[in-house]
């Protein structure tokens, strides 16, 4: 980059944090991580919320399976997370969808590391035989979710990614509160949840959802997905809510429990809901 074009790009930014000081003005906002006057995402609060995906285990009936997960759920990921799903904060929806987009990227790469599959702007990549693409599929929101929110929030941030998802699962049944189950219960009340509107003979999906907890909600989507003839060739998430071992006695086995985010969390998915927040 040559000198003029240096001078440039520092006006042009300069110019943009103007307009954008003199629109918090004329409407202000609070940070949607800290609560601090600012834009929609404070500078700070965007540094926490870069994502470092990391592939993270989680048991389900077939087995341990890993999802990669770009975020933890906790913090001012929690509080952005709340906010964007469930107080219409949808100002906060770039920030989180580079996340997300750099999740989806280390999940491809870790179906096909030698082929283009990182490239977020498309809505298939290649796969281990490049004649199959891979598609997106999504867990779908409620309707009760959707006529309160208006609109389907991991789907907005996969908009802001370039990616457009399959919409090939669908809920089949409602689902008992969450609130007061455990981990076993959880995965219990999400089987035969979903299911596929038609049959998917031969087609791959990455499953992406926003938060991660126990993987019910992921291993009753590969479920369904597997029962239409399809396969799962991975799974990313914007964040994981981390996992904890708690030894109820000398005596007991450890058992898993999801750990609580400081903000609490709003999912609705209408198969499993992390216990902090019902739907």
């Amino acid at each position: 980059m040559n000198a003029r074009l240096r001078t440039l790009t520092a006006l042009a930014a300069a110019a943009g944090g103007a307009v954008l000081d003199a629109l918090a003005v004329l409407a202000p906002v609070v940070c949607a991580g800290c609560g601090r006057p600012d834009r929609s995402v404070c500078g700070e609060c965007r540094v926490q919320l870069a994502g470092s995906p990391r592939a993270v285990l989680r048991e389900g009936p077939e087995g341990a399976f890993a999802v990669h997960a770009a975020l933890e759920y906790e913090g001012v990921a929690a509080a952005v997370i709340g906010a964007f799903k469930d107080g219409g904060r949808t100002d906060a929806a770039p920030v989180l969808a580079t996340a997300l987009g750099d999740a989806i990227r280390a999940a491809l790469d870790a179906v096909a590391p030698h082929r283009p599959g990182g490239e977020v702007g498309h809505a298939a990549a290649s796969g281990r035989d490049s004649s199959t693409p891979i598609e997106i599929a999504v867990v779908p929101s409620t309707r009760r979710a959707m006529r309160e929110r208006g609109y389907a929030p991991v789907e907005l941030l996969l908009a802001r990614c370039g990616l457009r998802p399959a919409r090939v699962l669908r809920l089949a049944r409602e689902r008992a509160d969450q609130a007061a189950l455990g981990a076993d219960a959880r995965r219990a009340n999400a089987a035969g949840g979903l299911t596929a509107d038609r049959p998917l003979d031969d087609r791959s999906f990455l499953l992406v959802d926003d938060v991660l907890t126990t993987g019910a909600t992921m291993a009753e989507a590969a479920r369904a997905l597997r029962a239409a003839g399809a396969s799962t060739v991975g799974a990313a998430v914007l964040a994981e809510t981390p996992l904890r071992h708690v030894r109820l006695s000398a005596n007991s086995t450890e058992t898993l429990r999801d750990f609580a985010g400081r903000a609490g969390y709003g999912g609705r998915t209408g198969v499993v809901d992390p216990p902090f927040r019902t739907g």
